[in-house]
């Protein structure tokens, strides 16, 4: 099987501008290939991951990538379906955020080593070296309105309204394409479908302006079953940056999708061979309750993304609370695996009885609904059940001296702070 094949086995290949052509070049020799990553935000998150390690299979295989971080792209925003145009961000924000994001990609992708080391390169550093009235004679020409008007990025804005910014932003493109060529021989673009348009501006440039031709290979935008994307604009980003998604969030995140998903991911996120996966599907299918797909998915991705401490750290931390063994936990941990439970900070004047503490945190509804719950057995300090009515929280309750966590009930949960934590 060769390259190509496997992606396509992978569920990884969308579309191409010459399938034939394209499976020729990666067959016959090294092929030079970009993906770009525009600094829309501080960090990269699971939808980008897909154009990241279909970058890195075609690394393994032998050919050279180069990672561009959309400096000047950045600046502009992309239009492509989205239902009102991006805020502009700052230049110092733009540089801050390319810097994070060439920092993620080198996790990535191999930068050291081999004739197909990868190269980082920016546009920033050839478009701020163009002049406007440079730009629209050696470039702008090449494009017409009509041709610009007919991709569907810019289609389904003109009703709603699109700048001229965003507007040009396919021509931005399509010149980063003929740079990376004419300076590199880059002769291939990968990128995610919705940016079909962008990419094909590109191919279009090295047709009309150098008579060459260059290669589009999309990649799907991945949903669950349900149709539900990845993407950070619809609200449930799972970030790349440990600070923004802990390893123990990404791990859960993993573990918890929907068994008609878990295959298909493994293809598309894990460097488990096809036939591996294979034997996973077989065994996962006469034990699904047993969920070894997302077991072995979460494991795979929190180990690539985070390293093989941090993928470890989190099952402990997910077993630990499901044993209920709270005190096995540092404050750290216990900050990650309870990230999304309410937080309350106890004040220097608080009562720190447990009848009190319950009541001000918002734990209980009433003193006499305490009473009760802490009287059937329902609440739990540190994992441990607490039945004394007259029991009050002392510097031994504290974990690291930072927090306590309370449990009313089987899962409802909650942290109490202590000082500046």
């Amino acid at each position: 099987m060769n390259i190509f094949e496997e992606l396509k086995a992978r569920g990884l290949v969308f579309q191409t501008t010459d399938e034939k052509a394209l499976v020729k070049a990666l067959t016959e020799g090294q092929v030079s290939y970009y993906t770009g990553y525009d600094p829309t935000a501080d960090s990269l998150h699971l939808g980008h991951l897909v154009a990241i390690l279909t970058s890195r299979r075609l690394q393994l295989a032998g050919h050279k990538p180069y990672a561009l971080v959309g400096g000047a792209t950045g600046l502009v925003g992309d239009p492509s379906f989205k239902d009102a145009e991006r805020s502009l961000q700052t230049k110092e924000t733009v540089i801050k955020w390319s810097d994070k994001i060439k920092n993620q990609l080198s996790n990535f992708l191999d930068f050291e080593n081999g004739a197909n080391k990868a190269e980082l390169v920016n546009n920033y550093d050839w478009f701020s070296q163009i002049s406007f009235i440079d730009f629209l004679r050696d470039v702008g020409k090449y494009f017409t309105v009509n041709y610009m008007m007919s991709k569907d990025s810019v289609k389904k804005r003109i009703e709603t309204g699109i700048s001229y910014t965003e507007f040009a932003y396919q021509i931005m493109q399509g010149y980063d394409f003929y740079e990376l060529n004419t300076k590199h021989n880059v002769t291939l673009q990968i990128g995610g479908s919705d940016q079909w348009g962008n990419m094909t501006a590109g191919t279009e440039l090295l047709r009309r302006k150098a008579d060459k031709i260059g290669h589009v290979m999309t990649v799907p935008l991945i949903t669950d079953s349900t149709g539900k994307k990845f993407g950070k604009s619809e609200g449930n980003a799972i970030w790349l940056d440990a600070d923004k998604t802990s390893p123990y969030e990404m791990y859960q995140f993993w573990l918890n999708v929907m068994d008609e998903d878990a295959v298909r991911f493994l293809k598309i996120f894990t460097f488990l061979s096809l036939d591996k996966i294979a034997e996973i599907e077989a065994q996962f299918d006469t034990a699904r309750h047993e969920r070894l797909a997302q077991k072995t998915l979460a494991r795979e991705v929190v180990t690539l993304v985070h390293g093989e401490e941090a993928y470890k750290q989190a099952l402990n931390i997910t077993e630990q609370l499901f044993a209920g063994n709270i005190k096995n936990l540092s404050a750290k941990e216990l900050k990650q695996g309870l990230s999304n439970v309410p937080n309350y900070h106890v004040q220097t004047n608080d009562n720190l009885n447990i009848i009190d503490i319950l009541v001000t945190a918002g734990i209980s509804s009433s003193k006499r609904q305490a009473r009760e719950d802490v009287q059937n057995g329902a609440i739990y300090i540190n994992g441990e059940r607490i039945q004394d009515l007259d029991y009050t929280l002392s510097e031994t309750d504290k974990i690291d001296n930072q927090l306590t966590v309370v449990r009313r009930g089987k899962k409802k949960y909650a942290v109490l702070l202590f000082g500046n934590h």
